[in-house]
């Protein structure tokens, strides 16, 4: 019996400086924690902490993975350090609870890390890069895999200039407005009226940002089984539930000074 899963592998850019390398494997450690809470009773997921700077992710579902990408990236506290995710997508044989990521051998592996060496040799880094398995059976999207790839990238590519243009602080209201939902929420927690938040909200694109993002989890979800087509629903909603629950640690107020 096959498996939809998805898988990431993430780095972290400049992380090898003498200054910053424990402090980014620290971190890594308490994100590692961070998403066995957001996942739990939710998706089938292994997660590895590899070789201080690098962080192995697999799940189950399709869009999944994507998911738990973007708001770690929403959530990143080394600005001058930003992660970077090469992902894919397909189908295993194995249960993902049964995974051993330290000795799994798999293309889909194979493709998370072509992407992610692929955008370590980019001077203008995206965060996310798909790379997908070419596929001889020709029926669903794996007959136009390598079609499907590059659509999927070009979004990505133009998602990634918005968000290269946000200020802080309008980056900081995007991350708040996607966990928070609500204009006046966002505004309350930051001490700002809420036409400033609305400014904020207009001039990062957030709700371009946002939708790019909604509209992709909903493509990848739909080439999946009806039955896992809601799972990256349920994922986001416990992910928000738990960072709501600890906002002030993930996005501490002096964030908001800029």
């Amino acid at each position: 019996m096959s498996n939809q899963v998805s898988v990431f592998i993430m780095d972290v850019s400049n992380s090898s400086e003498e200054h910053i390398g424990n402090e980014v494997s620290e971190y890594l450690a308490q994100l590692k924690n961070s998403m066995t809470k957001w996942t739990q009773n939710r998706v089938a997921t292994r997660i590895s902490h590899r070789a201080g700077d690098e962080l192995v992710v697999v799940c189950k579902g399709y869009a999944t993975a994507y998911v738990l990408a973007f708001y770690i990236s929403r959530i990143w506290k080394f600005t001058d350090h930003l992660p970077y995710f090469g992902l894919s997508f397909g189908d295993i044989q194995a249960d993902v609870n049964t995974l051993n990521l330290e000795t799994w051998i798999h293309p889909l592996m194979k493709q998370a890390r072509q992407a992610n060496d692929y955008l370590k040799n980019q001077s203008n880094r995206s965060l996310f890069r798909f790379a997908l398995p070419r596929s001889q059976r020709e029926q669903g999207y794996t007959a136009y895999s390598e079609q499907f790839e590059a659509l999927i990238n070009t979004d990505l590519t133009l998602k990634q200039e918005h968000m290269n243009e946000q200020t802080d602080i309008q980056s900081l209201v995007c991350s708040l407005y996607l966990i928070l939902g609500q204009q006046n929420k966002v505004s309350q927690y930051l001490g700002r009226t809420t036409a400033t938040i609305s400014h904020h909200i207009k001039q990062g694109k957030t709700q371009v940002i946002l939708q790019a993002f909604d509209d992709m989890v909903k493509v990848l979800g739909s080439l999946g089984a009806p039955d896992e087509a809601f799972l990256a629903d349920k994922l986001q909603s416990n992910i928000r539930r738990h960072i709501n629950h600890h906002l002030g640690d993930y996005f501490p107020v002096e964030r908001s000074s800029s």
